[in-house]
């Protein structure tokens, strides 16, 4: 499996990923995003949102009602939060699988609590924080669905100099 490194250096760094991100990944995709607290989850999906066509500012955490679904963009954007969750038959009952057989792209953070819940195909972002400003992101998907949207990152990753290929 290929995975794709990179590195920002800053929060402009985090808004190119995410425009590529909202670029490249296929309709109906599930992204998987893992990292601490203030990883810089939350912002990774608020930058895809803004590269689609959300008004900025209007995406926020969804850690209190496990979910924001946001349809003013490009296509819909679906934000859920496992944080709190406590077994995966909780995120199930959110009806998520709904969400992930639909268009729009899926996004879900702490998405390491509840693994059997997510698709078999999908996308994993790990965000590990390096200083205040910089994060190491590390991308890498499952399923044939995604060939074409790991070209797009690689070509992306060799035309930039703040990623690497692992």
């Amino acid at each position: 499996m290929t995975s794709i490194v990179f590195i920002a250096k800053s929060l402009s760094d985090t808004e190119k990923i995410g425009a590529k991100l909202a670029e490249t990944l296929p309709d109906g995709s599930v992204v998987a995003l893992i990292g601490t607290l203030g990883a810089g989850k939350t912002r990774l999906v608020q930058t895809v949102a803004e590269a689609s066509g959300v008004l900025k500012n209007t995406v926020s955490s969804p850690t209190f009602v496990l979910i924001h679904e946001y349809d003013e963009g490009d296509r819909p954007i679906y934000h859920f939060d496992a944080y709190r969750l406590e077994r995966e038959s909780e995120f199930q009952t959110l009806g998520a699988d709904e969400y992930f057989d639909g268009l729009g792209l899926s996004f879900v953070e702490w998405a390491d609590k509840i693994p059997r819940a997510l698709p078999d195909e999908h996308v994993t972002i790990e965000i590990e924080i390096l200083s205040p400003e910089s994060r190491r992101f590390t991308i890498f998907a499952i399923g044939e669905k995604y060939a074409e949207f790991i070209d797009a990152m690689t070509n992306f990753v060799n035309s930039t100099v703040i990623l690497q290929i692992k």
